[in-house]
């Protein structure tokens, strides 16, 4: 029988709070019986949400607070309001306490970040959290990171970047030695700045292990799914998603005006329903919605902030899935040494009773 994985929620985060968490929790309930959750907000509206989702309730244990991070919050400015008393600190706090296993917050992504390198301190050797990301390939589905934890990246940051996805990626796309690529210009090796160059010859001369670096990658070859892992630093990473949502967009837009501009293009449109009902499914944000803070002595999952229900709950299946597969523990054998305190641990029993 699957050990229990307790979760703990920032039931106030996002655009929707309690509305888009409490259903997503119940179809992450459906689908992982043994999860339980913490919930962390307002009683006044969880409540009676609750009532309308008895699986949940059953599951859950709901410590109130009125203080909520809002989306529009400066990250010092929800340091000072919310350092200890609102919902999403309040939620990474039970992971550092060993009350949960996993944190999620739809919330304010900067202050998320800010609380949860105060709160749980980073990993031995890093000195960054980097925000991982799955992503739609030709071949399946790649790790990309970062994707905008933060700015630049010196050559050491880019190795740990790197050694951090690729146990990701062992743990989501369960692949025991992923393909690594460092995203640069050109293919070139005397293209690119000087700590990618850096980068890419200590992981030639020093493969680090249960990885395979493969070299640079260009944007295109993240789509193609030439590589597992891409790794970048934050910037380009975060310009690099954008462009691609965009894309999407710009794509969707499109082909709906030319479908709906000529009477033939409705009925090949109405004879290739399958293969449009099988893209929009692969290209679905709900699919990947997740970021993961790696790097932190502990897991915490960035839920899209318009996320719904369904994406809400993809995000809980990616918290499962990393506590289940010992994330925090293959960081640590990829990194070289012990990832400290396993959050990814079974809970004693009864410690959030």
């Amino acid at each position: 029988m699957p050990e229990k994985v307790r979760i703990a929620l920032d039931a106030m985060g996002g655009d929707h709070g309690p509305s888009v968490v409490i259903p997503g929790a119940d179809v992450a309930l459906r689908r992982h019986p043994e999860l339980e959750f913490i919930l962390f907000g307002e009683a006044a509206q969880i409540e009676p949400l609750l009532e309308k989702h008895p699986r949940v309730k059953a599951a859950s244990r709901l410590v109130h607070t009125s203080v909520a991070v809002r989306m529009d919050d400066k990250p010092s400015a929800a340091l000072r309001q919310g350092r200890r008393n609102s919902s999403m600190w309040l939620a990474i706090d039970a992971v550092k306490k060993g009350e949960a296993n996993a944190a999620i917050s739809a919330g304010n992504t900067g202050a998320l970040m800010v609380m949860s390198k105060l709160n749980l301190r980073m990993m031995a050797g890093i000195d960054r959290p980097a925000i991982a990301c799955q992503w739609p390939t030709l071949k399946g589905d790649a790790i990309v990171l970062d994707v905008g934890a933060s700015i630049g990246a010196d050559a050491e940051h880019l190795v740990h970047l790197a050694a951090m996805g690729s146990a990701m990626a062992r743990v989501l796309l369960h692949i025991e030695n992923p393909t690594v690529g460092l995203l640069n210009i050109g293919v070139e090796e005397v293209k690119g700045l000087e700590p990618v160059r850096e980068a890419s010859r200590r992981l030639r001369e020093q493969p680090l292990p249960h990885m395979q670096y493969y070299g640079y990658v260009e944007a295109d070859d993240i789509g193609k799914g030439t590589v597992d892992v891409v790794v970048t630093e934050g910037f380009a990473g975060n310009i690099a998603l954008k462009a691609a949502e965009g894309t999407a967009r710009q794509f969707s837009a499109y082909l709906r005006t030319q479908i709906r501009s000529r009477f033939l293009s409705w009925i090949g449109y109405f004879l290739a329903r399958p293969a449009f009902r099988a893209v929009r499914e692969k290209l679905d944000p709900a699919k990947s919605n997740g970021g993961v803070f790696l790097g932190l002595n502990g897991i915490v999952i960035k839920s899209h902030g318009g996320a719904n229900a369904e994406g809400f709950a993809v995000a809980i299946d990616i918290g499962y899935d990393m506590v289940q597969q010992g994330l925090l523990a293959k960081i640590g054998q990829a990194l070289g040494h012990d990832p400290g305190r396993a959050a990814s641990a079974p809970l004693v029993e009864g410690a959030a009773s």
